[in-house]
């Protein structure tokens, strides 16, 4: 699993580089049982990483579906902040631009902010348990009643 992680993180990619990037993988050759190195690609990572970028894909499709259509159009129009650590994946914001035809853009500091909003929602709920909701617009909450 090291290795894998390792991997993804040197040349992992959601979309295909300008310019490829190979890593040497050092393992155990099932068929002989020797030790073998192998080279990978970053294309070859674009393959083995298809399967976790396409639930992605689900969770954003799934999310415009629940999302009422007049944030989605905003969400459309000023685009889809990407956090966490999946943002630092190497053209993930142009692999969810591309499949969803919605503008996508990394976060600033896109570990960060996780841990930052979910400071802030902690430190507001009593609030959320009474039915508050943020307005992105006026960057406040308030009760709906």
């Amino acid at each position: 699993e090291r290795t894998a992680e390792e991997m993804k993180i040197r040349i992992g990619s959601a979309y295909p580089r300008k310019e490829q990037l190979f890593i040497d993988v050092k393992g155990r050759n099932l068929i002989s049982g020797l030790p073998q190195t192998i080279v990978v690609s970053s294309n070859e990572m674009i393959d083995a990483l298809e399967e976790p970028l396409q639930a992605i894909l689900e969770s954003v499709r799934s999310m415009f579906e629940r999302t009422p259509p007049e944030l989605a159009s905003d969400v459309a129009e000023n685009g889809i902040c990407i956090t966490g650590g999946g943002a630092l994946l190497y053209g993930i914001d142009k692999f969810i631009a591309e499949h969803t035809k919605v503008p996508c853009y990394i976060a600033e500091d896109p570990i960060s902010c996780v841990a930052i909003g979910t400071g802030k929602v902690l430190e507001s709920i009593d609030d959320f348990t009474r039915g508050a909701v943020y307005d992105y617009r006026r960057g406040e909450y308030y009760l709906d009643s």
